[in-house]
């Protein structure tokens, strides 16, 4: 029993940046995994990834100016992620460019201006720093900024629930029948940019989407109804941050790939033993073959 306790509860028991690390990574959850939901219904997985590297520019000339301050950092990331997005999507409406081109194209001229950003003025540590995050740094500033967005996540995703689902579903009926289906897209972009920067205090700017989308893909594999698949999307991230955060702690290894990797170990495991994963898949054809 104290063995168990030394592994599992002691580190956050008896060290306040691990507290504080388990507290950032599962308000992170609870913004990001249904945003990583919505955004694999969608089929807009990639576009999630481009606009993670989006924000490094306006981080980095928040980093120019002020180093690594909290404040000026975010909106500069905010800035930079709204811009991208908003400009992807006029290229793909008044072009002949589909926006997931169009946003490739932004990806990769943000990742390469916001190192070159960075490398200006920091050294390799604070590029590293900038690229993937220090979950075991997070200051209470940094946890009041993400507790915030995951309470604006929430409370945009209760009242554009219906909206949202309908959007996943059909987006040009419910352009059709509701003239809530442009600004709807809009808001949800702006929830992705959002949480993507509050990702980045914790993750860094290439880990960030991670978080978002393994968690989301992996509850894909055990049901098809998308308020439960919000719900256990963040259960699994409760999960993986927790498991990350004490396998970082025990071996000695950066926290954020720790998290990512175990949500990636939940993402295997559910592609083989979910209900609607490879083993339960292959079992029912067999008996219809059979039958």
């Amino acid at each position: 029993m104290h063995g168990v306790y030394s592994l599992l509860v002691a580190p956050f028991v008896d060290y306040a940046f691990m507290q504080r690390a388990l507290a950032g990574s599962l308000l992170l959850s609870l913004g990001t995994c249904p945003i990583g939901v919505f955004l694999m219904l969608r089929r807009m997985s990639l576009s999630g990834d481009a606009m993670s590297h989006a924000i490094l520019p306006g981080a980095a000339a928040g980093f120019l100016f002020y180093g690594l301050e909290i404040l000026p950092m975010t909106i500069g990331g905010l800035v930079a992620g709204l811009v991208v997005a908003l400009g992807a999507g006029a290229i793909s409406r008044f072009t002949v460019q589909r926006e997931d081109a169009s946003m490739a194209a932004f990806y990769l001229i943000s990742l390469a201006l916001g190192v070159l950003m960075v490398s200006i003025r920091g050294s390799s540590v604070d590029l590293m720093h900038v690229l993937f995050g220090t979950v075991l740094a997070l200051d209470n500033e940094a946890l009041v900024l993400i507790g915030g967005i995951a309470a604006v996540t929430l409370a945009a995703l209760f009242v554009f629930w219906r909206a949202l689902v309908a959007e996943c579903l059909d987006p040009l009926f419910l352009r059709s029948v509701s003239r809530w289906g442009g600004p709807v897209h809009f808001v949800f972009l702006g929830l992705v940019v959002l949480n993507l920067v509050g990702g980045f205090q914790a993750l860094g700017t290439l880990l960030s989407v991670g978080l978002m989308m393994l968690p989301a893909a992996a509850a894909r594999f055990w049901t098809n109804r998308a308020g439960f698949m919000c719900v256990l999307s963040v259960a699994i991230g409760f999960a993986s941050c927790t498991a990350g955060l004490l396998l970082s702690y025990h071996a000695a290894l950066p926290s954020g790939p720790a998290i990512i990797l175990s949500a990636g170990v939940v993402y295997f495991l559910s592609i083989l033993l979910g209900p609607r994963g490879v083993l339960r898949t292959r079992t029912i054809a067999h008996r219809h073959r059979t039958a």
